[in-house]
């Protein structure tokens, strides 16, 4: 082992089950509100739901259960998207012992049969007929499951009137006799390469990274004397949309639900809710970018945006040195133009987001340090922390006072971290989660002492910040033998407007290439901007384009060593996503999947760049040239 970094002292620790947060909140401020909700989606208008008003509905769901049937340590999936349901049902079901089992809404037939009877799910939660339909189809071999709720047929009110009989005073006593330990969620992994595995994570797991982030941080989540807020529109499917949700109600702060993560329906939520903290995931955070640029080319205004972005960058950067004590700080000409820029350009970018953000939190994989630069330049420090479903979310953030764009921060407090010698990161603290349902083998072999193997890699530097540089089962090893991790190539391809994914290959070949999809949106605008006339238009345009995404690979391939840049590429025709298998249910790519399907494409793409005559071996990358311009 090597690269130890050890966190000061933890949180007091939990002494109940994670329901226990909303009665807590009722008592303690009834009329404080912590939920909000709109009557329709197209609503601008947002009404509050109180402390009281919240545990009041959640009592009334939780007799329903129990009037059900449902007892402690059954368990009831939720698929739904992030609504205003799922956080009353997770906490009713909580308040009775039950475990939650998260489903993406958007999972196949086969990943719901298998889940719902990997877990032994007595019951199930659905948005509307589809889930039905879905569950209905592998109802045959799901023995166990006993009930199937529809949200949008009243779920919740048929539940709070089958529950009216039953007293108060039993949901009290249910509650009260979950302990810290008891399993609150069975969270299944992305299976990016066969079955998802159930992680169980118990209350103990899923409060302990929430009261450490808000013990060292909640107070930033708003300016002094406000109510902190925050729209929550990542899935609670995935343990980060969990973390927020309880980051939230154990924090008192106001969530808003968003549901349809469309750019003009978030954008519209962002605007009427007016959010003081904002979440998401590095794609959303780039997403949000290439708007900007659009946006602002579509105007006519974009060298004045490159320009606001790179004094953005430039200034953040500055302000970084001063405060890690490695400089002097933006000099007077940097201070004059962002202030300009400020007055003319940022503050109508934070407008997007609402007008009020101040800071962001990013997770799920690693944010690029250009783009937290920018973020940071404009005035959204955006704080880029680490974790992962066995591990109840977060385990690192940046310290604050003393932020390094490019890392993830350093460890909790209460948590460890160690850099195996392979590079695999290892973690241990009161997160980690009990084990994989089901799987002791599985559990042994990512348990070791106690310490978690994550199957990330990543750098400590000397002062215990993490850098994470990809996964092990991701490495790319070329017929050269040179290792590649693919995941900052590819984030630096994102950053590309018109890319949208990417996904670096190369393994026993004799180097790296690249499959690339390009975004929509974007490549409409760009055609538009070309505005090519005359005879050859499409020749000449789809020549332009060539150039624009040999360009963007060669930016990819100045931030690494020439033998592990990208030699050659193929644009793809259509993107990667859930419904054509290429993706998980969270977004993630299946690179063995997509490596299958697309098979006939990287031989092409590697033969078509073979030079003939040449006496050196096909394996040397000095056969290949600099890019491929092979579109199809």
């Amino acid at each position: 082992m090597r690269d130890l970094a050890l966190a000061p002292p933890a949180v007091p620790p939990l002494t109940g089950g994670l329901a226990d947060s909303v009665f807590e909140a009722a008592d303690r401020e009834p009329t404080r509100p912590l939920l909000a909700r709109r009557a329709s989606p197209a609503s601008a208008t947002w009404e509050e739901v109180t402390a009281i008003e919240l545990r009041d509905e959640v009592v009334d769901v939780a007799k329903g259960l129990i009037a059900s049937g449902i007892a402690p340590g059954h368990r009831v999936a939720i698929m739904a998207r992030t609504r205003y349901e799922w956080t009353v049902l997770c906490y009713a079901l909580w308040a009775v012992g039950a475990e939650v089992v998260p489903v993406y809404p958007t999972s196949s037939r086969d990943q719901v049969e298998w889940i719902l009877r990997d877990a032994g799910c007595v019951g199930v939660v659905v948005e509307d007929e589809q889930g039905v339909m879905t569950v209905g189809s592998v109802c045959a071999s799901l023995p166990l499951l006993r009930h199937v709720w529809q949200l949008d047929a009243g779920a919740l009110e048929d539940l709070a009137v089958r529950g009216e009989p039953v007293p108060l005073t039993t949901v009290d006593s249910m509650r009260r006799i979950v302990l810290p330990d008891s399993t609150a969620v069975i969270a299944y992994t992305s299976g990016t390469s066969g079955h998802a595995m159930g992680c169980a994570l118990s209350h103990r797991n899923l409060a302990a990274p929430c009261d450490t982030l808000l013990r060292g941080w909640g107070h930033t989540a708003a300016p002094p004397g406000e109510q902190g807020s925050v729209l929550a529109f990542l899935p609670f499917s995935h343990v980060y949309g969990l973390m927020i949700q309880g980051l939230c109600l154990r924090g008192g702060l106001l969530m808003g639900h968003q549901c349809d993560l469309g750019d003009q329906a978030l954008s519209s939520a962002l605007r009427s809710f007016r959010p003081t903290y904002f979440y998401a995931v590095p794609s959303v955070f780039e997403k949000i970018y290439k708007n900007f640029l659009r946006t602002a080319q579509q105007g006519g205004n974009g060298a004045l945006f490159e320009r606001a972005a790179e004094t953005a960058r430039d200034f953040a950067a500055a302000v970084e040195r001063q405060r890690l004590g490695r400089g002097r700080g933006p000099g007077l000409d940097l201070r004059l133009q962002h202030a300009l820029y400020e007055r003319t350009v940022y503050r109508r970018l934070r407008a997007a987001l609402g007008g009020r953000v101040r800071r962001a939190t990013s997770g799920g994989s690693p944010l690029s340090r250009d783009l937290s630069l920018f973020y940071e330049g404009i005035g959204i420090y955006v704080h880029d922390g680490y974790g992962l479903t066995e591990t109840a979310g977060g385990v690192t953030m940046q310290p604050l006072g003393r932020e390094k764009s490019g890392t993830v921060g350093q460890s909790l407090p209460g948590t460890e971290i160690q850099v195996a010698e392979d590079g695999e990161i290892l973690v241990r603290g009161p997160s980690v989660f009990q084990g994989y349902l089901g799987d002791e083998a599985a559990t042994r072999a990512a348990l070791r002492g106690g310490w978690l193997a994550t199957g990330d890699l990543g750098q400590l530097d000397s002062e215990g910040y993490l850098t994470i540089t990809g996964r092990k089962k991701d490495i790319i090893v070329t017929s050269g033998g040179k290792s590649v991790a693919p995941a900052a190539l590819e984030q630096r391809l994102r950053m590309h407007p018109l890319i949208h994914q990417a996904v670096v290959v190369g393994d026993n070949r004799p180097c790296v290439g690249a499959l690339i999809t390009l975004d929509p949106e974007f490549l409409a605008h760009w055609r538009a901007a070309l505005a090519l006339q005359g005879e050859l238009r499409e020749a000449r345009e789809e020549n332009a384009l060539r150039e624009e995404v040999a360009r963007a690979v060669a930016a990819a391939n100045s931030s690494v060593s020439p033998s592990e840049s990208i030699r050659v590429f193929r644009v793809l025709p259509e993107p990667f996503d859930v419904a054509n298998g290429m993706l998980t249910p969270s977004m993630k790519l299946r690179r063995d999947e997509i490596a299958r399907h697309y098979a006939s494409e990287i031989d092409a793409m590697y033969d078509t760049r073979r030079r003939p005559g040449r006496a050196s071996t096909p394996q040397e990358p000095s056969n290949w040239d600099d890019s491929d311009n092979v579109f199809r």
